[in-house]
């Protein structure tokens, strides 16, 4: 493995030899001004447009995660929390008298943001806000003093951040991960430096709480396409909180955790980590300033977006030109995608393979002229039109179409029996950071997921609250609109709960 440490010219090398035995003493080390930073970030600092963004990604989080409360993973975790008691409690999204200890409120919320797949996703790859937001809510609603909405907005910027730096300690990261999935690993330290910021740590103790939450980092990418996956971020979001406040209390760890390349470079190959630099008083450089995140408009793997654009595209051409679209007519389907064998699954008998594989969502835009949340479904996956279908596509990865979300594209081919061929490309989807979601429609998507389970009144008051939240003086408002569910949503989550669970 790869270490090195951008430090100055002279430390550089007395570190890079010391890198793998231990603690040092430059002139200042990397978990040194993470805990700094940390600790003296202030919400002066926000500017508009991060303050503009870090909204937007927090209402499309509470959206998601609400609709993914009525998922069958959702509820086995749910039931599960249950069997757990304690003295503090906190909030179960969408449901209207239940409350967990606020580790477990912080595993199942987070659970359910990335139980469809549908939660935002950032370059280099993560998910940033399922593994936050869940435990800065279920810990600031125990808190002895109530946190304001700007006090919640900083302590997410700081979560959001942290993971946006640990990321570009390495070049690996920028791909389409091949090892672990990355919320497992940067997830759950930015849920521990959002933790920290929330509870007013030290910067002794934002550094403890780093390290002992890079303690329960990492996950196999193997558990993809799996009811596991979306323990990731459930886990992250709970970690972090747990690690932030053993920190609180007193428990130590390496204080030297990302200098090292046995500390939290173990989980990269070219592992360069750099100082965190901030400022007090003056301006501080977000990386969510510069680099914007992409929010989905299908609960999939971001990747599927690209397939389902192009594959629409491709339709259109082979619909303008005959009049109709025959899928019987289809000879073969060609896909031009970047090499990745987790998402590559031709023939899915799941819901979560099938939110993972470019055939499947290729077959079913082409044969629905349309991808929603009803495309997962058991009965559509096993339709014998879509596996008809699915048996004559082929997948391709051309050389230049690097594994890389800011750098991949989609073709699709569509070849009929009359010898005809129509093709469309995608370079950009609708939603990714270059091409971002109007405001109108990101909101339409928050009702539409939260919506499900909410009543009217739950579902505007957090479009109000979210949209004002750094003038809110009291989050009671958050939690009671979490709460506000419709009686039919009450009694079909109650009926799904049971069987989920069964």
């Amino acid at each position: 493995m790869q270490c090195s440490i951008q430090l100055s010219s002279n430390s550089k090398s007395f570190f890079s030899f010391f890198a793998w035995i231990g603690p040092l003493s430059p002139p200042q080390g990397i978990t040194e001004s993470f805990g700094a930073a940390i600790h003296a970030l202030s919400s002066n600092q926000l500017t508009d447009g991060v303050i503009h963004r870090s909204k937007r990604m927090m209402l499309d989080a509470l959206g998601v995660g609400l609709l993914g409360t009525r998922t069958t993973v959702f509820n086995k975790a749910l039931k599960y929390s249950q069997t757990f008691t304690a003295d503090q409690r906190s909030s179960v999204w969408g449901r209207s008298d239940l409350t967990l200890p606020p580790h477990y409120a912080a595993f199942v919320n987070g659970i359910a943001v990335h139980s469809m797949d549908f939660d935002d996703t950032w370059h280099p790859a993560t998910h940033p806000s399922g593994a936050v937001l869940p435990a800065l809510l279920a810990l600031a609603e125990t808190m002895p003093s109530r946190p304001t909405g700007l006090d919640l907005l900083l302590a997410f910027n700081v979560g959001i951040e942290v993971q946006g730096r640990l990321m570009r300690f390495s070049r690996e990261a920028y791909n389409i991960p091949e090892r672990f999935h990355p919320p497992s690993v940067v997830g759950v330290m930015g849920s521990a430096a959002a933790s920290a910021k929330l509870l007013g740590l030290s910067p002794a103790q934002c550094r403890h709480a780093l390290a002992i939450a890079a303690s329960s980092a990492g996950a196999p990418l193997a558990n993809a396409a799996t009811q596991t996956k979306p323990l990731h971020i459930g886990n992250a979001a709970r970690r972090g909180l747990e690690a932030a406040q053993l920190a609180q209390i007193g428990l130590e760890g390496n204080q030297a955790m990302l200098d090292m390349c046995s500390g939290f470079g173990v989980y990269y190959k070219d592992y360069s980590p750099s100082v965190m630099a901030h400022s007090s008083s003056g301006v501080f450089k977000w990386i969510l300033e510069e680099q914007d995140v992409a929010f989905k408009r299908i609960p999939a793997h971001l990747a599927m977006h690209w397939v389902v654009e192009a594959s629409l595209a491709a339709r259109r051409n082979l619909q303008n030109k005959e009049g109709s679209v025959d899928v019987s007519r289809i000879s073969r389907v060609t896909l031009h995608v970047p090499p990745s064998k987790y998402i590559n699954c031709p023939f899915p008998d799941s819901e979560h393979q099938a939110r993972h594989s470019f055939q499947f969502n290729a077959s079913s835009a082409l044969l629905d002229n349309k991808v929603t949340v009803a495309s997962y479904h058991p009965a559509q996956i096993n339709r014998s039109a879509l596996k008809e279908l699915l048996s004559k596509v082929e997948v391709q990865t051309p050389e230049d179409n690097r594994p890389s979300f800011d750098h991949m594209y989609c073709q699709v081919e569509i070849e009929t029996t009359l010898g005809l061929s129509y093709t469309a490309r995608c370079n950009t989807f609708y939603g990714h950071w270059r091409k971002p979601l109007s405001q109108e429609d990101l909101v339409d998507k928050f009702q539409a997921n939260a919506s499900s389970v909410l009543s009217t009144e739950g579902v505007e008051g957090l479009i109000h609250v979210v949209g004002n939240i750094e003038r809110i003086t009291d989050c009671s408002d958050l939690y009671s609109f979490l709460r506000r569910t419709s009686r039919c949503a009450e009694q079909e989550l109650y009926d799904y709960a049971r069987s989920a669970a069964s």
